[in-house]
């Protein structure tokens, strides 16, 4: 996808993080090897990545540029419904808006992906085919994350057998946090290898619940040398969800990983971003920090039910001038 018109990229970038390539090598042979990696992780200055986030935040950006914007975020959009309610139709009609957003106007592009629990992947796949949109499907025990390694597998599997594309595991915070780092690392291991060769994987830190921006870093790497194709903030069920700060911190990792490794990794924050505004803010925290190559669905996503709606309504006032009515953009 281009990336023109451009985002101003008038900042200098946050700085760098990246270990050189030599100490990356056999960091993952041991617990302790892997703790002495994490922990020798640059500290996080909290007021100044915080302060860099607020910054970035107040850019503007020209009313073409904002046309180009709202268009590459509705195409970056994972549209979720993750409840206990939901039912093959609504799982339908999710799709059938995530292949035409905007059933009046063919030009708007369709979304990234539908997300769904592992029951409703067949539905869902059902629903896109031949769209281009891909399903997504939790697993892992989602949201929380505590089972037993085989019935996370298990899991996985099911979603990947009906025909995921994506998989959104979670990692086990209670581990990670007791330091137990390499049997989240071991975790990520077999559940990128339950994927196969036909499913990326996502990994979810729940950065609400890692309590410092140092250990949101430190998940950050943890899980890009487990193999994640995507790491991603939240699972959207907790208070905190996805914030500027700790987005900035893991596109800061993730340009240091390939940096370091060759290797790029997509970011997906999730869960409270509801406006256009809002995805704007982060797509120039993405231009400024990660660069250009992230400016595109395959390596940055967002999770969202109810922002597609408003990128929807923003995209007809730049067309028009003007609002329609309440029922011109249909309640998820």
């Amino acid at each position: 996808m281009s990336t023109s018109p451009k985002f101003s990229a008038s900042l200098e970038q946050g700085g760098a993080t990246t270990p050189p390539a030599h100490a990356l090598a056999d960091v993952t042979a041991s617990d302790s090897t892997l703790r002495r990696f994490l922990h020798g992780l640059p500290g996080v200055d909290a007021v100044g990545l915080e302060a860099r986030a607020a910054s970035l935040g107040t850019r503007s950006i020209k009313t073409t540029a904002k046309a180009y914007a709202i268009d590459l975020a509705i195409s970056m959009v994972d549209l979720t419904t993750l409840e206990g309610a939901d039912t093959p139709g609504k799982v339908r009609a999710l799709g059938a808006k995530a292949v035409h957003p905007d059933p009046t106007d063919r030009t708007t592009p369709a979304t990234a992906a539908v997300c769904v629990y592992p029951d409703m992947v067949a539905v869902a796949k059902e629903a896109v085919a031949g769209s281009g949109v891909k399903v997504a499907s939790v697993a892992t025990a989602f949201p929380a994350g505590r089972a037993p390694l085989t019935v996370k597998l298990a899991d996985v599997r099911e979603a990947v057998a009906a025909g995921a594309d994506e998989i959104d595991m979670v990692i086990d915070r209670g581990a990670f946090l007791a330091g137990r780092y390499l049997k989240v690392y071991d975790e990520i291991v077999a559940v990128k290898e339950a994927c196969g060769t036909s499913a990326r994987l996502k990994v979810i830190f729940e950065t609400g619940e890692l309590s410092t921006y140092d250990n949101i870093r430190r998940a950050s790497w943890l899980g890009m040398l487990a193999g994640a194709d995507f790491i991603k903030t939240s699972t959207g069920k907790v208070a905190v969800n996805a914030t500027p700060a700790n987005t900035l911190l893991m596109l800061e990792a993730v340009r240091d990983f390939r940096a370091a490794t060759g290797v790029q990794v997509g970011v997906k924050p999730a869960g409270g971003i509801r406006t256009s505004k809002d995805a704007i803010k982060f797509l120039v925290l993405v231009n400024e920090t990660a660069g250009e190559d992230w400016l595109d669905n395959h390596w940055f996503r967002f999770g969202a039910s109810s922002l597609l709606n408003d990128l929807l309504m923003q995209r007809q006032k730049l067309a028009t001038g003007r609002y329609s009515g309440p029922d011109y953009v249909t309640v998820d």
